[in-house]
């Protein structure tokens, strides 16, 4: 019988290469914010013909968005990104009424290049910006909280409920993690930005990582009464009997986001990149994570780690 369990700390190890490289670039460089978290304007623009890249971005630094930020999404179109624009001015007395920088864009856009449709338009101010970030950070912590005492009282039935819980939430928090570092490299790398639909994907990560992850646990209660041979037995036989449909479900799931992905148009690729490494995430920390976490506090691993460490035996000292 494969030993899973046996081998906890390799997978433990594992994760922890995977999510360090995430930790340095998230406190080097940070996230790449979008326009939901920064403020600002985005918005998609298709010409009537094909025009140059370079020549789109210098008529945008002569019409005053030298900041702006130009990516090609399809044939004659483009993402365009930049600060907030201002509103049309209402006419005071002797004077005329001063066209919003949206309408002064485009004008300039038409005599340089012809004709210019707007697809998309997106504007977020500083304030609403503000509320988006504490809002986003409030729902994930809500989330986490809400599933440690569901998970707890689900299983209040075993012995010491609030461990299930709390390994639920650790292997949510390793993928939270993950979805952040991976983020903060692509951001760096490719400028994959973040907005409302990566916490939107981050939430749906959670759920489906603690959906699995439940799976799991159930499998290990109901073994108990009738598997023998120890604690981290019965956890091994669980594993080899849940592993097959959580392997099954999440390549569904990961096949269908790579078809999305690849075909999909631009304007949800971020979302579906961060629910594609989530997800493959998720189902990773259900098998390999959660419930070795189980096993490791239930032997009282940790507790005779840190007894080892020389800090601690000096202290005690």
């Amino acid at each position: 019988m494969l030993d899973l369990v046996g081998k906890r700390y390799w997978y433990l190890l594992l994760s922890a290469v995977v999510i360090v490289p995430g930790l340095i670039s998230l406190l080097l460089f940070g996230l790449r914010p979008g326009i939901d978290f920064s403020s600002g304007t985005i918005m998609t623009l298709k010409f009537s013909s094909d025009i140059n890249q370079s020549d789109f971005r210098q008529e945008m630094t002569r019409l005053g968005h030298s900041d702006a930020i130009i990516q090609r999404s399809e044939q004659f179109s483009f993402l365009v990104r930049i600060r907030e624009l201002a509103a049309e001015k209402p006419a005071a007395d002797g004077q005329e009424a001063k066209p919003s920088e949206r309408e002064t864009l485009l004008s300039g856009l038409k005599d340089k290049f012809g004709t210019v449709e707007i697809l998309t338009y997106d504007s977020v101010s500083p304030i609403v910006a503000g509320e988006t970030v504490r809002n986003a950070a409030f729902a994930v912590a809500a989330a986490a909280a809400g599933i440690l005492l569901y998970v707890t009282w689900a299983f209040r039935k075993v012995a010491k409920p609030f461990r299930y819980g709390a390994c639920a939430v650790a292997a949510l928090v390793h993928d939270v993690l993950v979805v952040l570092g991976a983020a903060s490299i692509l951001g760096k790398v490719v400028g994959l930005e973040v907005d409302a639909m990566f916490i939107t994907a981050t939430l749906t990560v959670i759920g489906f990582s603690v959906h699995d992850t439940i799976v799991v646990f159930d499998r290990i209660r109901e073994n108990m009464r009738r598997i023998g041979g120890g604690f981290d037995n019965v956890v091994n036989q669980s594993l080899l009997q849940t592993m097959g449909r959580s392997l099954t479900t999440s390549l569904t799931v990961v096949f269908t986001l790579l078809a999305i992905l690849l075909f999909g148009g631009i304007t949800i690729r971020s979302f579906v990149l961060v629910l594609l490494i989530g997800i493959i995430s998720g189902t990773y920390s259900s098998i390999f994570n959660a419930s070795q976490l189980l096993v490791v506090w239930e032997k009282g691993e940790v507790g005779r780690f840190l007894r080892r460490l020389p800090g601690l035996q000096a202290a005690r000292r």
